[in-house]
């Protein structure tokens, strides 16, 4: 019977035993994770922050006190408090705002007349903001492919335009490049790289074409003597009536 109640008490008294040897591994951890040399190895492996480069952007000569394109033409700001104009202004508008002041500025350059919204000049000045634009928060992300191929498709639409502006107006083409500091680049000239397949195969169309071509020969011939017959018969009746006899 004492045999049985000392198994007994030893297999309640297990559980608490096994929680209680949990509870001073737990607490040594912590020690250890308190302990100097593990501080000193974990400030040891703490990553490296880069500094950002500061890259230049195309909105630095836009002055800080100028303001925001929704407020500049409103006759009562001048009267308003200085905190009050200072919320108005670029020092406190976001990218976007200052963008359009960008836009604005680069449109007054190269525009026809004051009413001019929409002319080529005006859409090339309007690209050439957006591009510097994205050209500039892909310096900094370099992995967005988004804005990416925004750019991508905004400087083939400004390339077709000044194509289009250098073959039709020259003078126009020159001034708004010089004016919004644009370099155009002529195309390439389309070249193939000559190979043995490649000479085979047009030596190939070309046997065919000949070919083709001598067999609609006739049919070409035929069709070209009824033509001239026509012409002539046409020809003719046009002399007699011209000359009132009946035909």
């Amino acid at each position: 019977m004492l045999a049985l109640r000392t198994a007994l008490g030893r297999c309640l008294a297990g559980p608490a035993r096994g929680a209680a040897a949990v509870l001073r591994s737990a607490r040594g951890s912590e020690a250890a994770a308190c302990s100097p040399f593990i501080q000193a190895a974990r400030c040891y492996a703490r990553p490296v922050r880069r500094k950002r480069k500061d890259i230049p952007s195309h909105l630095d000569d836009l002055p800080p006190t100028m303001l925001k394109k929704d407020y500049a033409d409103v006759p009562i700001v001048n009267s308003v408090d200085d905190v009050v104009r200072r919320l108005l202004s670029l020092e406190m508008a976001s990218q976007k705002e200052k963008v359009k002041i960008k836009i604005q500025q680069l449109v007054e350059k190269v525009r026809r007349s004051p009413n001019d919204n929409g002319s080529f000049e005006v859409q090339v000045a309007v690209l050439t903001a957006k591009i510097r634009t994205y050209e500039e928060h892909l310096q900094r992300h370099p992995k967005d492919k988004s804005n990416r191929r925004h750019m991508l498709m905004a400087v083939d639409r400004r390339k077709k335009l000044l194509t289009y502006l250098r073959r039709v107006r020259y003078d126009t083409f020159k001034s708004t490049c010089e004016q919004l500091n644009i370099q155009y680049s002529l195309p390439p000239p389309y070249s193939r790289r000559i190979t043995k397949r490649g000479l085979v195969k047009k030596a190939f169309c070309l046997k065919v074409f000949q070919e083709a071509r001598k067999l609609k020969a006739a049919e070409r011939l035929k069709k070209r003597r009824e033509w001239q017959e026509r012409a002539r018969a046409a020809r003719e009746e046009k002399q007699a009536q011209s000359e009132g006899t009946p035909v």
